[in-house]
């Protein structure tokens, strides 16, 4: 079972940590690791959606009549922080094909690391579902924290985080910031470089996705 700790679960199932270890290596191609990518967001979308709510209703089986279980409530919405959030959004999809799907364009202030929003779209009624953010890496935490302020700011109450990798650099900004937003993670990294890179990490995740380096 994933560990938690002080709001953030651990996902470390042995497949996702095999997975995890093919994109770490800098020789790994990014039509493979946009692939692995998309696995692993499957499986970590089974513990992340565990205890969505549900409430059963009276189907016909072609045997019996039964009552059965079904999700119940809005739709979820996916937000994937632009751009390396697509590469985590695409697999949750597949899992989740009904979830709306909002996105929050951001870039890094190469001089003070500050996120910088330059796009917003989010679906309606927002307070009333369940707002999975996704973005692969959790470094000084500065996106992130900008991501949930704004989509707070639209009205969404009920927000987890994923991210592939985090450090504890970016967990200590997240709790502090939003201490109300449980996150998931598979692996909790060194720490972070004078460039604000993950350590060991796998390089950039948006030009690795996308084959921009």
């Amino acid at each position: 079972m994933p560990e938690t700790i002080d709001g953030v679960t651990l996902i470390d199932h042995p497949l996702i940590k095999h997975k995890l270890t093919i994109m770490r290596k800098k020789e790994t191609p990014s039509s493979i690791f946009r692939n692995l990518l998309r696995e692993i967001s499957l499986l970590m979308g089974y513990e992340v959606t565990r205890d969505l709510p549900l409430q059963n209703i009276e189907i016909e089986t072609p045997m019996a009549t039964m009552s059965a279980p079904k999700l119940v409530g809005r739709k979820m919405c996916i937000f994937s922080i632009l751009r390396a959030g697509e590469g985590l959004a695409q697999g949750l999809l597949d899992l989740i094909p009904s979830a709306r799907v909002g996105h929050v364009g951001l870039y890094r202030d190469p001089k003070n690391l500050q996120a910088v929003e330059y796009y917003f779209k989010a679906p309606p009624h927002l307070s009333e579902r369940f707002c999975l953010v996704v973005d692969p890496m959790l470094a000084t935490g500065n996106s992130a924290i900008a991501a949930l302020d704004r989509i707070k700011k639209a009205g969404a109450t009920n927000i987890t985080f994923l991210c592939l990798l985090a450090v504890p650099e970016g967990l200590k900004a997240m709790k502090k910031a939003h201490p109300d937003v449980h996150i998931y993670t598979t692996a909790i990294d060194e720490k972070l470089n004078e460039k604000s890179y993950i350590i060991p990490g796998l390089g950039d995740a948006g030009d690795r996705i996308f084959g921009t380096i």
